[in-house]
């Protein structure tokens, strides 16, 4: 009986089993951090975005991500403040508006005269 085909590794692959960990040298690295490059076992990589990713890496990608979250949200509240100022400005200066359209003898007490309301007792 022919013993089994030995089958050659594809091109790339670098012997994940003959590495070991770079935090626990008694294990066997499971994966190589993309990032950093260097091997890790199992309990030391976390999948984020598809990609398995050591803690130190995974801390750097994560903390560009909330800057741009607080970017985004700091913007957010600034654009809210103008749109809150254009609103009020212009409930402001439609009121005005309003006022300047009130005739002057309103404010002279003529007007009722007009009108045929006595303004005196």
């Amino acid at each position: 009986m022919n013993p089994p085909p030995v089958l050659a590794a594809p091109a790339g692959v670098t012997g994940l089993h003959k590495r070991r960990c770079a935090r626990h040298v008694s294990r066997e690295a499971a994966a190589r951090c993309p990032a950093c490059g260097e091997f890790f076992c199992r309990e030391c990589v976390v999948e984020h975005a598809g990609k398995l990713l050591c803690a130190p890496c995974l801390a750097k990608v994560t903390t560009v991500v909330e800057r741009r979250h607080e970017r985004l949200v700091g913007v957010r509240r600034w654009a809210g403040a103008a749109a809150g100022g254009l609103v009020l400005w212009l409930a402001l200066y439609g009121l005005g508006v309003l006022l300047l359209k009130i005739p002057p003898e309103f404010h002279d007490g003529t007007v009722w005269n007009k009108l045929g309301i006595s303004t005196t007792p």
